[in-house]
């Protein structure tokens, strides 16, 4: 077993075929197959299922996966510790994120960062906070910033950055949009626009409405903000979104927000990496700068 053999075993299992994965190390396709025979061969096993041109991932390939990426990824950044010290900071920062840090925290900060750090590049990979953590503790990530609930999170180191609470937002023409202060009992029977399953919002929204006795009207489920966003505007239900996403639609009277009634579920924006490993240069980098930004 080597590296090159776990690198090519890493790219086979994401492309799931021996052509896709040729394409995507540079390699010839016989070069592939024999770094993956090699690799079965050094460990007895079958590690791939092959049927019709397609690659399938045995139980003992999928138990060999996260280990060839941990392995690969230490790799890589023992070659980019090295590369950085020969090259001044030179490099790339995989980023993960999730929506609303991505597109209405993160900008500004990056922008700055890249001002101090010309030489690192950031790569943004954004999605819900679940999967975002799950691509750090699976070595797919170097750092991330993400809205989650409060509370420690198993594996990893959580710096909580900024809060990032929850708001009721209704059309102006909405006739609730008058009140300043809404009851519980005066959303029982609204339509709510929600997000999709998975994300941090959906996770907090529905423990707000259960422990607020609030048997809410689902009206939508929907996979962005901005979506949620343009159908309050047109009326079709009550929205819960985080306060940073709305702030330039209440300033320019598009959207009226209001506080959630009864007890809220706290919510921070949290810069967040793996807790058992030595960071890249960049990623130390990064998290020192975002701590001085915002004095954390």
């Amino acid at each position: 077993m080597n590296v090159q053999q776990l690198r090519v075993f890493e790219k086979a299992a994401a492309c799931r075929t021996v052509t896709e994965a040729a394409a995507e190390l540079g390699l010839k396709q016989p070069t592939v197959s024999f770094h993956l025979k090699k690799l079965e061969e050094s460990f007895g096993v079958e590690l791939f299922r092959k049927s019709a041109g397609r690659l399938t991932l045995t139980l003992a390939g999928e138990g060999l996966l996260p280990y060839a990426r941990k392995i690969a990824t230490l790799v890589e950044e023992a070659e980019q510790l090295m590369r950085d010290h020969k090259e001044q900071g030179r490099g790339k920062l995989r980023i993960g994120a999730s929506y609303t840090p991505a597109t209405y925290f993160l900008p500004a900060y990056l922008a700055e960062f890249q001002e101090h750090y010309p030489q690192t590049m950031p790569l943004l990979t954004v999605k819900q906070a679940g999967e975002v953590l799950g691509m750090l503790a699976g070595y797919e990530l170097d750092v991330a910033v993400v809205s989650l609930p409060d509370g420690p999170v198993p594996g990893l180191n959580v710096i909580r950055l900024a809060d990032d609470e929850l708001k009721l937002v209704l059309s102006p023409r909405h006739p609730l949009a008058s009140r300043r202060t809404l009851s519980m009992d005066e959303l029982r029977m609204q339509p709510f626009l929600v997000h999709e399953p998975g994300s941090t919002s959906r996770e907090l929204s529905e423990r707000w409405a259960r422990d607020n006795g609030l048997r809410w009207n689902i009206r939508m489920e929907l996979g962005a903000i901005e979506t949620i966003k343009e159908s309050v505007k047109h009326g079709i239900g009550i929205g819960i979104l985080p306060y940073r996403s709305v702030i330039k639609e209440a300033t320019e009277g598009e959207l009226a927000v209001r506080d959630l009634p009864g007890a809220v579920p706290a919510r921070t924006i949290s810069l967040v990496s793996r807790e058992e490993d030595p960071l890249v240069p960049q990623a130390s980098r990064f998290i020192a700068f975002m701590r001085g930004k915002l004095e954390v």
